[in-house]
């Protein structure tokens, strides 16, 4: 009985998603027009229309002509576009995603989202970091790659048979580097057997203090750890950076992964932790990241260049030796 119960909740899952396909199919181009957003199946198949509700485990969108339920266990990506034609095109041509995406639980977040993130290894030491688009673009910290030139990145890909390959590329390009927010940009070599799968990026600093969030990263070494926590504060203030603080554990080799809200979106990029302090990590908000990412060419890396990075000069000294208001 519960055998048969299981393949009838199925069946009607399936009917559900044939049915919304069918119904974008013969909308046709007056559906394109409008603003929709689109709905990415793990089957593979799009649905494009209004969501109207959003529930914890079911979208409610609107195609035109009916309002079907999608069960949200059955949704890849949700993406917000004129079209599916300019969503398409808007993956292939940006920097990074910054999509809308569903409430889930941590363990369906981690399954779906797992891929993006990577183990960085250079001569000094190891870090985390995460992949931003098709082309292989990867974010981790400067303090990862610090003086540095080789780095090597171990990517992991989910087999048909639902385990992770372990996959070491050396040769990784080093594009851009801000030392002062901790940020480095590298550029991982194609594969063409093994296709890269980006994570996607927080729309803003919507996160506030109580927020579920999530780290995945190699600490110590211990590759694909994840550990779960909550925003304890969006605004930690350290040397005139803001910084996000979480209980989410961090440790020596989660620096550069990314810490992910309850959506499966990128909320910020884990650097450090307080020695000796348990549940007291920090991460640098999104939108420190976005504005290194978008003006990545003012921190473009040239290992020629000896002029590559940045040197504060000291303030002059003053030729009298006198405090300057002294007897006044």
């Amino acid at each position: 009985m519960q055998t048969a119960g299981t393949a009838s909740g199925q069946s009607l899952e399936c009917r559900i998603v044939l049915r919304a396909v069918i119904l974008c199919c013969v909308l046709g181009q007056s559906a394109g027009a409008a603003l929709a957003d689109v709905i990415v199946l793990k089957s593979g198949q799009r649905v494009e229309g209004e969501v109207l509700k959003v529930q914890k485990d079911t979208l409610f969108v609107d195609v035109g002509v009916d309002v079907i339920r999608i069960p949200v266990d059955q949704i890849q990506e949700r993406k917000g576009a004129e079209s599916a034609e300019a969503t398409t095109a808007a993956m292939v041509d940006s920097l990074y995603l910054s999509t809308e995406l569903p409430e889930r639980t941590v363990k369906e977040l981690v399954a779906t989202y797992g891929e993006g993130v990577v183990l960085i290894e250079t001569p000094g030491g190891l870090g985390s970091g995460f992949i931003i688009n098709s082309r292989g673009y990867c974010v981790t910290n400067y303090h990862v790659i610090e003086g540095q030139t080789r780095v090597a990145v171990t990517i992991f890909h989910r087999g048909r048979e639902g385990d992770f390959e372990r996959r070491a590329i050396r040769d990784v390009k080093i594009l851009a580097l801000n030392p002062h927010f901790d940020l480095a940009l590298l550029e991982i070599p194609a594969q063409a057997d093994m296709p890269f799968r980006p994570v996607a990026l927080a729309a803003d600093d919507a996160h506030r203090e109580g927020d579920a969030v999530f780290a995945i990263g190699s600490p110590l070494g211990l590759e694909r750890s994840v550990s779960e926590g909550i925003v304890s504060t969006r605004n930690r203030n350290m040397d005139g950076i803001v910084y996000i603080q979480t209980t989410a554990q961090i440790n020596p080799g989660n620096s550069g992964g990314p810490l992910f809200n309850e959506r499966g979106q990128v909320a910020g990029v884990i650097n450090m932790k307080l020695q000796f302090g348990e549940g007291l990590g920090f991460a640098i908000p999104i939108s420190y990241l976005k504005h290194f990412l978008n003006n990545r060419e003012a921190f473009a890396y040239d290992r020629t260049n000896p002029n590559t990075g940045y040197h504060y000069l000291q303030p002059p000294r003053r030729r009298n030796s006198r405090p300057p208001y002294e007897g006044r």
